[in-house]
């Protein structure tokens, strides 16, 4: 379990981590260790919160501090997928030209212009989130994103027989890693007791998005990879964040 962990950190992280074997053996369980990495930014988020409030900066500097958190967690290895993936859908190829533009490790246009409009958006929603409140729901939101992410991965088949998705599928115990998972999407829902309304409307909108996922990724694709797992995650958590945002705006007109 402990190289497990190990394993997810080391693959899903820039964090460091004691270096172990890269057996499949140590892969076992990593996806169900997948939201853990979600936690930790999460915490990070909530404590450049409360860095904000203390000092009283800007709306916009906590924004930017935002965005910036999760890609230097991660190094940006669900953005790389949120590109490639666009650039496949771009060209409007057959299913086996798509996964082999995915694979490609060059971006093109489309990417950068989709990627731009990403963070823009995502900006300009992280610095309505003026709260400890609301900072927790979109914290929680990192692990719930990852949580469905390592459902899909171990649910639908894959779109292709090797890849980096494949070193965590292949040696995976299905049942234990479903288990974690329903842990780790528990502990994240139970946190969120306290916020009940922003709560709900968050998991709906992750809810929504990972069904759409499902049918989008299996009727596009056959199944799922890697960099489509980065790239609903990515709209996953911009999915989840858009939800907060508008039903805390509309909860404050209303009040």
């Amino acid at each position: 379990m402990l190289h497990s962990l190990i394993s997810a950190f080391l693959m899903y992280s820039r964090i460091p981590m004691p270096q172990i074997e890269w057996t499949e053996k140590n892969r076992r369980y990593a996806l169900g260790f997948f939201p853990a990495v979600g936690a930790v930014i999460g915490i990070l988020l909530i404590v450049w919160r409360l860095i904000c409030t203390a000092l009283q900066f800007d709306r916009l500097l906590f924004a930017a501090g935002a965005i910036l958190l999760p890609i230097v967690v991660t190094g940006g290895i669900h953005l790389d997928g949120y590109c490639d993936v666009t650039d496949a859908n771009a060209s409007f190829q057959n299913r086996e030209e798509r996964l082999e533009i995915m694979h490609d490790p060059h971006i093109g246009s489309f990417a950068v212009m989709r990627v731009c409009l990403h963070l823009i958006v995502q900006f300009a929603l992280l610095a309505q989130i003026d709260s400890i409140q609301k900072s927790s729901v979109i914290a929680c939101g990192y692990v719930l994103s990852r949580v469905f992410s390592g459902l899909t991965a171990a649910c639908l088949p894959s779109a292709r027989k090797s890849g980096s998705l494949q070193s965590f599928v292949k040696p995976m115990h299905k049942q234990n890693t479903m288990i974690l998972l329903a842990v780790w999407g528990l502990l994240a829902c139970c946190a969120l007791v306290i916020i009940p309304i922003l709560a709900a409307t968050g998991l709906a909108a992750g809810g929504c998005t990972f069904l759409h996922f499902c049918f989008y990724s299996r009727k596009k694709y056959g199944g799922v990879t890697g960099d489509l797992c980065g790239w609903f995650l990515q709209r996953c958590e911009l999915a989840i964040l858009a939800a907060v945002v508008l039903i805390s705006s509309i909860l404050e007109v209303i009040a």
